[in-house]
């Protein structure tokens, strides 16, 4: 098989839509944080300058899970497939609720009845719990693997399968890990009492997550074994879960010394290392087989011709720096405190 750098085309692949996933969890997880806060927010100025701190950002970070998608379809048609296939109710329901978020941002400024303001306040901070908990639960899924038969056929059924004990698991794990993200963002863009106050939901965040990922990893140790093979074959690898613990420790060191930029950087880092740790865990299989390992779908035997991955990394090599570029300026733009205005949500 080709390779570029010593390594195949279908695992350059493997990274490059990890690496998309990553950075979509990373922007997108503070923005579902913040609105998962959003009720917990009871006074109306509070509620708009938390709602004016992701409004510049929140769309343009969805950009990277659309890119994402597309990857994912034009370097794993087979994976996008059957993941679909299986993963149908979920997905539908994650277009639901982000659909309503969007509605929600732009909907709630535009008439001052108090019944509307609250009517997508609430649409808002249930959508953004909603969405956060439903890529855990598909993420969840993934690790535990599918019913999947000869010609990488889903042969689950159920309206509801996709729920179980490990996807709730990972669910609420994923809801609090991103509550904590969006806390801290938060407090890189607000002063006075709100600040305070998202002080102290900060301190709530971290620990609700720390329990909820330490019994995730646990449950994940004792009944998924087959996650850890590639740990016990190359012990050298446990030097990443070992790098997700020490950044989860720094969160809350940090923040309780006030250096919340840097808490938020340990944050992001603790949301791609522990995906680090998922795409360690899965490879080469991309969805593991409950009915027998032979029906394993893999890099290998899921990825397009590698005429079309090289020439789609040709296209990757060119864009990626781009969409980077553009998210940075974003980013610099819209730099410091909020402050309302005429034009504020």
């Amino acid at each position: 098989m080709e390779t570029f750098l010593g390594i195949d085309y279908p695992t350059w692949w493997y990274l490059v839509v990890g690496g998309l996933f990553s950075g979509y969890a990373i922007l997108d997880g503070f923005d579902f944080g913040a609105g998962a806060w959003h009720l917990f927010l009871k006074d109306e100025k509070s509620r708009r300058i938390a709602l004016n701190a992701v409004g510049p950002v929140w769309d343009g970070n969805e950009v990277w899970l659309v890119i994402g998608g597309g990857a994912l379809f034009a370097g794993f048609p087979v994976v996008y497939a059957t993941l679909f296939s299986a993963m149908y109710t979920p997905f539908m329901l994650f277009l639901l609720f982000i659909i309503f978020r969007a509605i929600s941002i732009e909907f709630r400024g535009k008439e001052a009845m108090l019944w509307w303001r609250k009517t997508w306040d609430i649409s808002y901070s249930v959508s953004s719990i909603m969405l956060a908990f439903l890529l855990g639960v598909v993420l969840g899924n993934v690790l535990q693997g599918f019913k999947i038969s000869q010609d990488y056929t889903y042969e689950g059924a159920g309206f509801w399968e996709f729920i179980n004990p490990y996807s709730i698991m990972t669910g609420v794990t994923t809801v609090f890990l991103f509550m904590m993200h969006g806390a801290i963002y938060l407090l890189l863009k607000t002063e006075g009492k709100l600040f305070v106050k998202l002080t102290y939901f900060l301190k709530r965040a971290m620990i609700f997550f720390m329990v909820a990922f330490g019994i995730t990893t646990l449950y994940t140790l004792i009944y998924i074994p087959h996650l850890s093979d590639d740990f016990k074959a190359s012990p050298v690898l446990f030097i990443v879960p070992l790098f997700t613990f020490l950044s989860i420790a720094n969160v809350p060191r940090l923040a309780s010394k006030r250096k919340f930029g840097w808490a938020f950087f340990f944050s992001a880092l603790t949301i791609s290392l522990s995906l680090v740790l998922v795409a360690i865990e899965l490879y080469p299989v991309l969805l593991f087989s409950t009915i027998d390992p032979q029906f394993n779908i893999d890099v290998y035997n899921a990825s397009a011709s590698i005429k079309t991955l090289k020439i789609m990394m040709t296209i990757v090599a060119i864009g990626a720096p781009l969409v980077l570029a553009y998210t940075i300026f974003v980013y610099r733009t819209f730099w410091g405190k909020v402050k309302l205005d005429e034009t504020s949500y």
